[in-house]
């Protein structure tokens, strides 16, 4: 399940994402969140996206662990150089950028690949587990202990990335994976969301009766009512029955 929205200030949405299905029946869910001028970030998340569904749904076997972590790797870092070219190529997408959070779902695992600050969670029954870490300047102040985690909510310069895709010729990109059983979920979601919302209250949204389109919708409406500066965006998968809860 896949939903974005513009929110309630920017007159732009600069998100992109989706779920997809490759050849052999398994899943790509992708969340980017673009930036740059002149709607350039919009161009940067939406060349991400559809690079990506374009290398992912020909695929005809399914991947072992170490062979999707090779292939999102591979393919995020031919993204990359195809944005950073197209930037360069165009003086009104200069500087353009966008962050990833990719995920390979499988029956038994998932491999996740992210580069910025878009996120990913594992989601269980009682809880909300943060599986990225942002790649952003405040993050860094606030491992290095800099800065406490009630300074980083606030922080002037919280949306400062030390990585993106595209803004460079080469990328650091970072992986990880894990075994999930029947009740896991996935989300994966930009900051307007995140910023918005705290993990316990994502997660109360995410177990509330309702259809899961429902309950995604009022997370969007949670964030929204909360100022909603920042596009919005969250791609949902539920281990325990992909092909009903993938809409």
């Amino acid at each position: 399940m896949y939903v974005t929205d513009t929110g309630k200030v920017r007159e732009h949405n600069e998100d992109d994402g989706g779920i997809f299905t490759n050849e052999a029946g398994d899943y790509l869910a992708v969340v980017a969140d673009g930036m740059g001028g002149h709607q350039a970030g919009d161009v940067a998340s939406s060349m991400t996206v559809n690079l990506l569904r374009s290398f992912w749904e020909p695929i005809q076997h399914s991947f072992s662990v170490e062979e999707a972590k090779h292939w999102l790797e591979e393919q995020i870092r031919q993204v990359n150089q195809y944005v950073y070219d197209q930037a360069a190529s165009d003086q009104k997408m200069a500087g353009m950028g966008t962050t990833i959070v990719a995920a390979v779902c499988m029956r038994s695992y998932m491999v996740i690949a992210h580069v910025g600050d878009s996120r990913a969670y594992q989601i269980s029954e009682h809880e909300l587990n943060l599986i990225t870490e942002d790649h952003s300047l405040v993050n860094e102040l606030k491992q290095s202990g800099q800065l406490t985690e009630e300074e980083a909510k606030d922080h002037p310069r919280k949306n400062v990335l030390m990585r993106a895709v595209g803004t460079e010729p080469d990328v650091n990109i970072e992986t990880v994976s894990l075994q999930w059983q029947i009740g896991d979920g996935l989300l994966l979601c930009s900051d307007g969301l995140t910023n918005k919302l705290e993990a316990e209250k994502i997660h109360e949204h995410l177990q509330a009766p309702g259809s899961l389109h429902e309950r995604a919708l009022s997370l969007i409406h949670t964030a929204k009512e909360r100022g909603g500066e920042d596009n919005i965006t969250l791609a949902v998968i539920l281990q325990s029955s992909l092909e009903k809860e993938v809409e």
